[in-house]
């Protein structure tokens, strides 16, 4: 031990120590502990530092805390450190952490009231935990209820569940859902009622029970016992509920913040009711008793409504109106008698005052007279032996008789009601077994404790030895189960407790004792006790300071126990006057209460008294005789009795314990309080099971589960091939006191504290591994860097150094060429040098020798200007000497022109002084104008040119002065005449200058002129420019209009592509709604004829009658079919009713309602549905009608056609025959002599051929009428089809368009066509407007001003909605085009199969019969034309004729060479008979075909040709139907017939059967064949229903004959995959659609209980394999968990794996390949079970805690892939059943991703779509790390998940649904087997069909 202290507590140990607040509060060891250490140096979690003193005396070390891993555990007893503050803290963190309510300690569930509703308790989580052992699944109040119900059935012991706790800890609620698990599971859905008549009760009990306390607004004040009855196959038949400990007081007495019982104020809400007028009521606050707990309302409780739930119940109870109203009468009455005020009259008496009109109303409603009851209100009646005296009472005395009264009278109410819910819960089948459910106070302590409490709390001491003894039993079982020696246990023994109570001259002898004490009282009774057990015994004691109280220890806690009202209470006097007033009454319920009162079933004694807390109802002693004896009898000995009573019940069960635990006072959702759970943990015994458990050894692990979770701690030499070895070395080698184990038989039993020593082993084991590896790791990663490193620094001193050698080279280099740059440089320099000197001299010597000559030039240049200045002076001075000649001429001119032009200048102003004259001046001025300016330029011209010639002239002056001299003389001449004109160019120059002015101001105007046509040109281009924007603006708005159009075209075919993807969607999701229902509706009507049947079995074997068997009601909506059923069942059940008449009369009759009522609803859904169908069928029958009219009109035109046509063909019939015979006469009258004369073998056969011919002339004559007729009457057939199938085809056409890329396709048609020439017209008129728009003003707001816009749109519109019609109509044309070019086509293809067809029997025939059938068919075929050509035109048809006639000659031509060439081969055949003679007639008929058969010159073989007889019928006779079925069907064995025969040959036998009865027109036959074979199935699969090879086979056989049936039924719908012949095959006379539907169903059925027997065989199979199994070994360790499995739970049968699993599902798929299963079919049966495997590893996974790991996510997502690789080799991957597993898969993935960031949320509910999102929280509630590395999803985390999916709008469901079954379809999967082909086994004995 020391060594292990050394060991355990150690620094950073953690260890648990008082707090005064929360208990138990958790620390760390900062230091090592050693033996002589005072006190221990501890941190908080907060990191406050504290020194924990020990105590000195005894040592004793503060609990040590348990690991990590631990914490949150399923079982309290698999904890390690077994103690208070690890069970009080394991609680907490699964409370408030995890939201798990549950909580297992040992045997004992201990439930959290979580005061708020919680998803847990559907019927989809008890179908999770039926059937599941306790340890299996989560804790839960059905994992109790299972154990019970199980064990029951095990072990044939009734059993008991012990629901105790505190007021509103939930007791009531856990008592009810056990109870409803019991009746969901019991297996009997039909007895159902009793749960549901259970739960009726419930709103009855809480009425008259329940009340509203401080602590419960929903308080039940009483405790009951309800047995619920099984009979010996272990199905509810009734039950039977006992009460206990009744608070009588509350009737007359509330606390503050209380109510009374709830009926009292429910009658107080609905006083205003008709029907309670007469109770005189009023409001609650009107009534004494209502309203002294002032708080008459609770918070969200309508009083008024639940008192009509109650009174529902009671109806539902069989509690009729009028009772009811009773039972209201004596309520009113008790508030009525609280409200009787009674006064004092003295000291001594009291009285009433006259005409109270409380007590008034109270006399009336209960029917006693008011004087009577004044008076015993009052007064007393005393007895002695001689004399009876009557005493008056003192006013409170008075009162308190009164109240006693009131108490009394509700007490014997409430027995009433309890007494008549137990009448209504009880039937008269035999009880076999039962559980009870006990909802009983728990252990009760107050401030102020009496009488009440001390009861509740002995029968808790009671309880608690029941509890000690049954847990100590289990812990003595199991090690002798185990064969470990053990040594009796110390547990805590209430016994002396129970004997201070209850022994001889105990409390309660005692307190009688007093009783019967004339001058008894609480204070001598208390002196008794003192003097009697203080010194006595050590559980009593004496309180210091009082002398009227006593004080005991009982197992929970010391209770003191004040005396005052003790002896009173337990007195429980009434005065019997008042009752022999009441039993008087005239109210027949009143005296009903009090009368007989020994015979009521759960009579209860009553508790008077003013005050106090509880007021008890005990069951009396059924010993007593009469009322008046049990008054006497104290209530301390009745309840002793009832509570003997009630322990010899629990003690003949099996007990299972629910402790309920109120987490708070507050009633806040998930709050938890320490202080008042540990106080209630102590109360309940939880830490006595947990003390009584580490008393001996609580962790028990089995040798597997050591050695996976340990196998660390040994080394490889210690592991042996015996597991059970190696652990016993292991253990011995690591634990050395070997008292802290034991090995048993399966398990190793450890002491507390063990398993934390081994864990700490292996965790240091792990965390040394983890170093050595981290060691190792950082090793391989040092040496890694260092290596790195080394390599890096060689590169880097290996490109140092070529750096500094390409460095010295370049230096090197450098050198060099600064060497070779620096020679070449001083070359340059000083060749420049030289040059510049070079160039210098030459310089200076350029520069003197031109300066030398320039200075030779420079005296040849002045030399030459000096002649040149010489010549020019002399030039110059013979020009001044011309120039004053010439002057002196130009004068003389001058002055003679001078003259002359005054001469004229004269004659000129005369001139113009005339008007005339100016006006033409003025005329032409503008004119003379513009040419004196033409003039003047011309002139300037000249004068330009003149002076450049005169320049040209200067040089020649000299050369031409002497010819300028010779003219001078004629100058002269000329000189004067210019003289003459000067005076006239003076007034020419004046006018010029006059008309210049005019000019410039021409000019002026013109510039202005100019200006403004420049200011209109630029405006002009500034409208043009903005006319262009406009036009700009209107171009992209017209640009802006068409990408609008389009867009909204685009978005419009886009919406329309939606709208129609989603109306698809819809009508798909509406269309399985709609599959579903009606295929639950088919498994609810099978559930129904289950039940039917049932009931006729129960009827025969109570009445042990042998009958045949079940006759299953048919599902079927064919009339036939429903006709033929319901008589067959109703004679059945005529049988059945008169064998069982008087067995059903005492069965109980709600059962029969219930069924009645369920089938009547039936019956009204079938009929509202036959009604539409009906309806539907009216309005079909209707638009028969009037195609039916028009057709008759038609058909009567047609008929006289035909009359007329059939008249023609006999005439042209007897031409023929006319023209036959001449033909026969000519070729009699010119045969020849020989081999062709008349008389010879071939003229004979001929003849006889010709005769024959002519008689089948006739008779084809005869079958051309009738298959006319036929034909006529299949036209009327399939126009009738036709109007029948036009909605479908519609519906097909609307389903064409449905496809995206059609629907595009159609709009850019409905685009090409508006485009087309058709909407030029529109198009016109949106140019027009465009047009306009351009031409208008530049205002852009008057663009839109009246609409234009919304026209061009609306008229866009329009024209597309009219060229849509077009279009509609042009495809509706094509399509009819179409659809007759299809006609056509299918005719010309029959046609040409026919041919093929005869073509192909003539081949196979001999030559005769080829010749005859050629001939025959010619026949036919002339005929037809014939008669086509007749109706089509008559000159057609003569010429028809004579083509007939030539045709008919070739015919007989041919008939002749072909006669010949058979003789030619008969001889050549007889030669070869003769060489194989000796041959056998079976090997000569395989050696030659058909038509080389060997025949008889005289006598020819008729050789039987099967391919022409066998019409793919089976004929059988009447009388052997059933033996058809028999052999067929009851008696066939899947097995042989899947392996050795084709698969579906049953099914094509029946239809083959079918065929022939239709052939033969037996309509009866048909219905009988038809309704004798599904009765048949159906009948074999309840027989076998639980076979999978039966269920399967006959899965493919249905549908194979519902394939059959449809293939073969003559809908073109069902024939595009068939052959020629299979089509001759159709059924002709019978239009089986209805039978149809009624096979369809049927295998609906088959489906489903193929499912269902799938899902049996694979449930077992799936938790094991799919979670439990570790399929990758050690990747997933086990858990320390140590969990205890109850003793009595069922052993494992065995250990399934995946490939369990996997090897199944094979078998599955194999079997139904054999089978010839649809493969559309078998991908929805994988499918639905891959979505069963799913569902129920999900479910299981959401119920185990121990299963939420991130180990169990790999296991599971490699599960999951090994699903999916099977599907993959099955070809199955696109069935959809890979997505059925989604769900599973994203929770593997949720248990294995990180989960602590934001981010890391946000990842989650991205990734975790397919679940829900209380799915997501609880996988995260529930994660549970294996190892210590791993870490617990905080709850921070979970809240961020939470309000992240907060916006998710789903079902609030927890689980899946594995019941779920996916709507089956059957697609149409025709055959292409041809049924003349098929051929019957000698095995299936059907030697009476007769193949047609």
């Amino acid at each position: 031990m020391n060594r292990e202290l050394e060991f355990m507590f150690v620094q950073s140990a953690r260890v648990w120590i008082p707090d005064a607040e929360e208990v138990w509060k958790s620390a760390e060891l900062t230091k090592d502990y050693k033996n002589d250490d005072a006190s221990l140096h501890l941190m908080l979690e907060d990191g406050t530092t504290i020194d924990h003193k020990l105590d000195p005396k005894t040592k004793n070390l503060p609990y040590l805390r348990n690991p990590d891993i631990l914490v949150g555990e399923n079982d309290l007893t698999a904890l390690s450190y077994l103690h208070e503050p690890a069970v009080l803290h394991n609680l907490k963190v699964r409370f408030i952490d995890s939201k798990l309510i549950y909580t297992y300690c040992g045997i004992v569930l201990v439930a959290i009231n979580p005061y708020e509703t919680l998803p847990i308790y559907g019927t989809d989580i008890i179908n999770a935990y039926s059937g599941q052992n306790m340890g299996d699944m989560d804790p839960h109040i059905f994992a109790v209820a299972e154990e019970a119900y199980k064990q029951m059935a095990r072990d044939e012991r009734n059993q008991s569940i012990i629901v105790s706790g505190e007021s509103g800890a939930g007791k009531t609620v856990s008592a009810k859902y056990a109870m409803r698990y019991f009746a969901t599971v019991s297996g009997s859905a039909s007895e159902a009622n009793v749960e549901e008549k259970v739960l009726a009760s419930n709103p009855i009990m809480e009425a008259i029970g329940n009340a509203k306390t401080t602590r419960n607004d929903n308080s039940s004040r009483f405790g009951k016992y309800i047995e619920i009855g099984f009979d010996n196959r272990y199905r509810i038949i009734g039950a039977n509920m006992r009460t206990y400990l009744l608070e009588k007081s509350r009737v007359v007495f509330q606390a503050d913040e209380e109510r009374n019982y709830h009926i009292f104020y429910q009658l107080c809400a609905s006083a205003n009711q008709p029907e309670f007028k007469n109770l005189r009521l009023s409001t609650a606050n009107d009534f004494l008793y209502t309203r002294q707990g002032r708080s008459p309302v609770i918070e969200g409780v309508d009083d008024a409504k639940e008192l009509r739930t109650t009174r529902h119940a009671f109806t539902l109870l069989g509690i009729n109106e009028s009772y009811q109203i009773g039972l209201f009468q004596v309520l009113a009455a008790i508030l009525h008698l609280g409200n009787v005020e009674i006064k004092d009259r003295d000291s001594d008496s009291s009285i009433i005052a006259p005409n109270n009109r409380h007590l008034t109303a109270f006399c009336e409603l209960v029917g006693v007279t008011y004087q009577d009851m004044s008076q015993w209100l009052c007064h007393r009646k005393l007895k002695t032996a001689t004399e009876t005296y009557i005493k008056p009472l003192p006013r409170l005395q008075a009162t308190n008789a009164r109240d006693a009264l009131s108490k009394h009278i509700y007490a014997k109410l409430f027995n009433w009601i309890v007494e008549h819910v137990n009448k209504a819960l009880v039937t008269n089948v035999k009880q076999h077994s039962f559980i009870g459910v006990l909802d009983i106070y728990g252990f009760e302590t107050f401030e102020i404790n009496s009488f009440e409490q001390f009861c509740i709390n002995y029968a808790n001491e009671k309880l608690q030895q029941q509890f000690n003894m049954h847990v100590f039993k289990l812990e003595q079982e199991e090690y002798m189960k185990e064969q470990i020696p053990w040594t009796l246990i110390d547990f805590y023994d209430n016994q002396p407790c129970i004997n201070l109570i209850e022994a001889k001259m105990g409390i309660l002898d005692l307190l009688d004792e007093e009783c019967k004490m004339p001058k008894g009282s609480d204070d001598s009774w208390a002196q008794k006790l003192y003097n009697t057990h203080l010194k006595t015994c050590s559980l009593f004691e004496k309180p210091r300071m009082s002398n009227r109280a006593f004080i005991i220890q009982h197992f929970a806690d010391k209770v003191e126990y004040q005396c005052e009202g003790f002896l009173e209470k337990n007195k429980d006097t009434v005065n019997e006057e008042q009752i022999h007033v009441l039993k008087a009454s005239k109210f027949d319920l009143l005296v009903e209460l009090f009368q007989d009162e020994e015979k009521a079933t759960t009579p209860t004694g009553q508790v008077p008294g003013t005050g106090g807390r509880t007021r008890l109802s005990i069951k009396p002693d059924k010993g007593r005789d009469t009322s008046s004896k049990e008054h006497k009898k104290t209530v301390g000995c009745q309840f002793r009795n009832s509570l003997q009573m009630l322990m010899e019940t629990l003690n003949a069960t099996t007990p299972h314990y629910v402790r309920c635990i109120k987490p708070n006072d507050f009633k806040l959702a998930f709050s938890f309080d320490p202080k008042r759970a540990v106080q209630q943990l102590r109360a309940c015994g939880v830490l006595e099971t947990i003390r009584i458990s580490a008393a001996g050894f609580p962790s028990r692990w089995t040798y597997q589960e050591f050695f996976s979770r340990y196998r660390v701690l040994m080394k490889q030499k210690d592991v042996l091939p015996d597991k059970k070895l190696t652990c016993k070395n292991v253990l011995e080698k690591l634990v050395q006191d070997q008292d802290k184990y034991q090995f048993g038989k399966t398990k190793i039993f450890f002491r507390a504290g063990q398993v934390a020593y081994l864990e700490k082993l292996r965790a240091d084991k792990l965390r040394a591994a983890c170093i050595r590896i981290q060691k190792t790791i950082r090793c391989w990663l040092a040496r890694k860097k260092y290596l790195r490193q080394r390599s890096a620094a060689i590169t880097i001193q290996r490109f140092t150094r070529g750096h500094q050698a390409r460095c010295l080279a370049k230096f090197l280099r450098r050198t060099q060429a600064a060497t070779t740059i620096q020679k070449y440089q001083r070359m340059c320099a000083e060749r420049k040098r030289f040059r510049q000197k070079q160039a210098a001299a030459l310089a200076m010597q350029t520069i003197l020798r031109a300066y030398m000559a320039r200075q030779k030039y420079q005296a040849l240049l002045r030399e030459h200007k000096a002649v040149t200045i010489q010549k020019h002076v002399r030039g110059w001075l013979a020009r001044c000497w011309y120039k004053r000649c010439l002057e002196a001429i130009v004068y003389l001119q001058c002055c003679i022109r001078r003259m002359r032009a005054k001469r004229e200048l004269k004659k000129l102003k005369i001139e113009a002084r005339s008007v005339e004259h100016f006006k033409k001046l003025n005329k032409g001025m503008e004119n003379k104008i513009m040419q004196l300016q033409r003039k003047i330029d011309e002139q300037n011209k000249d004068n330009r040119v003149i002076s450049e010639r005169l320049v040209s002239l200067e040089s020649s002056y000299a050369t031409e002065s002497e010819r300028m001299r010779g003219e001078l003389g004629r100058l002269r001449g000329v000189e004067e005449d210019a003289k003459n004109k000067a005076n006239q160019v003076s007034s020419l120059l004046e006018e010029l200058e006059k008309l210049r002015k005019e000019l410039s101001v021409t000019q002026q105007e013109k510039k202005t002129i100019e200006d403004w046509a420049q200011k209109y040109r630029d405006e002009m281009e500034k409208m043009v420019s903005e006319l262009k924007d406009q036009n700009g603006l209107l171009k992209k708005e017209k640009d802006d209009l068409n990408r609008m159009i389009q867009e909204q075209s685009q978005q419009m075919t886009e919406k329309m592509t939606r709208a129609i993807a989603q109306e698809t969607q819809q009508l798909e999701t509406d269309l399985n709604e709609e599959r579903s229902r009606y295929q639950n509706l088919l498994t609810e009507h099978l559930r129904l004829e289950e039940k039917y049947d049932d009931l006729k079995e129960e009827l025969a074997h109570s009445t042990s009658v042998s009958k045949p068997g079940h006759r299953r009601t048919d599902s079927t909506h064919s009339s036939n079919e429903s006709e033929y059923t319901y008589n067959s069942e109703y004679a059945e059940l005529e049988d059945g009713s008169r064998v069982g008449e008087d067995v059903t009369r005492g069965m109980d009759t709600s059962l029969t309602l219930k069924l009645q009522k369920r089938v009547t609803e039936l019956e009204q859904e079938k009929q509202s549905l036959r009604n539409e169908l009906e309806n539907r069928e009216e309005q079909f029958q209707r638009a028969r009608a009037r195609d039916d009219a028009q057709f008759r009109k038609a058909r009567g035109a047609e008929l006289e056609y035909e009359s007329l046509k059939r008249q023609e063909l006999e005439s042209e019939n007897k031409k023929l025959r006319h023209d036959l015979a001449e033909m026969r006469q000519s070729l009699l009258g010119s045969a020849a002599a020989g081999a062709g004369a008349p008389g010879s073998p071939a003229y004979k056969v001929l003849l006889d051929q010709l005769n024959a011919s002519c008689e089948e002339l006739e008779v084809r004559k005869e079958e051309v009428l009738i298959l006319r007729s036929q034909l006529v009457s299949q036209k009327e057939a399939l126009h009738h089809k036709e109007t029948m199938t036009e909605p479908s085809v519609f519906a097909q056409d609307v389903n064409k368009l449905k496809d995206a890329d059609e629907l595009k396709q159609a709009y850019v048609g409905v685009k090409d066509t508006n485009r087309s020439p058709r909407s030029v017209r529109p198009a016109l008129e949106v140019s027009d407007l465009l047009s306009r728009l351009r031409s208008a003003a530049p205002d852009l707001h008057r663009l839109n001003e009246d609409g234009e816009l919304w026209l061009v749109n609306q008229g866009l519109k329009e024209t597309t909605r009219l060229l849509e019609q077009q279009l509609q109509a042009q495809r509706r044309t094509y399509d009819s085009e179409v659809e007759s070019l299809r006609g056509e086509l299918q005719n010309v293809k029959e046609e040409n199969n026919r041919q093929q067809q005869l073509l192909a029997q003539n081949l196979q025939l001999p030559p005769e019969a080829r010749i005859e059938a050629s001939l025959q068919h010619e026949i036919t075929r002339l005929t037809n034309e014939n008669l086509e050509l007749m109706a089509d035109d008559p000159t057609a048809s003569r010429e028809a004729r004579v083509i007939i006639l030539r045709r008919m000659v070739d015919l007989m031509e041919q008939l002749e060479k072909q006669d010949r060439t058979i003789r030619k081969l008969k001889k050549q055949l007889k030669v070869y008979s003769k060489r194989i003679g000796e041959m056998g007639a079976g090997q000569t008929e395989g050696q030659t075909s058909p038509g080389q058969m060997v025949e008889e010159p005289i006598h020819p073989v008729n050789i039987p040709r099967r391919e022409k007889d066998f019409q793919g019928m089976l004929e059988y006779k009447k009388e052997d139907e059933m033996k058809l079925v028999k052999n067929l069907i009851l008696e066939l064995k899947p097995r042989g017939v899947a392996v050795n025969l084709i698969p579906g040959l049953p099914a094509y036998i029946l239809f083959m059967c079918l065929r022939h009865a239709d052939y033969v027109n037996d309509d009866q036959k048909v219905r009988t064949l038809l309704t004798s074979t599904i009765n048949s199935i159906k009948k074999i699969l309840k027989k076998r229903g639980d076979d999978f090879e039966t269920v399967s086979f006959w899965l493919a056989n249905t549908c194979r004959f519902l394939h059959c049936l449809k293939q073969y039924s003559g809908d073109e719908a069902f024939m595009k995959h068939n052959t020629s012949r299979q089509n001759e095959h159709c059924l002709s006379n019978f239009d089986l659609a209805e039978y149809r539907q009624v096979i369809s169903d049927l295998a609906i059925q088959i489906y489903q209980q193929l499912v269902k027997c799938m899902e049996n065989i694979l449930q077992p199979m799936i938790v094991s394999g799919m979670l439990e199994h570790e399929t990758i070994q050690g990747v997933s360790g086990v858990k320390p968990t140590g969990l205890r499995k109850r003793t009595s739970s069922i052993a494992d049968e065995g250990t399934y794996t995946l490939d369990s699993i996997l090897r199944q599902l094979s078998a599955f798929h194999s079997t139904m390949c054999q089978h010839g299963t649809d493969p559309e079919l078998i991908k929805q049966v994988v499918k639905q079970l891959f979505y069963i495997i799913g569902a129920v590893t999900l479910n299981n996974l959401l119920l185990r805690k121990d299963m939420c790991s991130w180990s169990k996510g790999m296991q599971i997502r490699y599960n999951v892939s090994q699903l999916e690789e099977w599907l993959r080799d099955k070809g199955l991957m696109n069935c959809g059943a890979k997505e059925t597993l989604e769900p599973l898969i994203q929770a593997a993935q949720l248990l294995q991703v990180k989960k602590k960031t934001d981010e890391d949320a946000e990842a989650i509910c991205s990734m975790c779509h397919a679940l829900t999102t209380a799915q997501i929280v609880k996988v995260l509630n529930l994660y549970t790390p294996v190892n210590e590395f791993e870490e617990r999803v905080s709850v921070a985390f979970i809240r961020t998940i939470q309000t992240r999916l907060r916006d998710r709008c789903e079902s609030p469901q927890l689980l899946m649904d594995t019941k779920m079954i996916y709507p089956v379809t059957f697609p149409f999967n025709p055959s292409s087997l041809a049924l003349e082909t098929i051929q019957i086994p000698t095995s299936l004995n059907l030697s009476f069909l007769t193949r047609v």
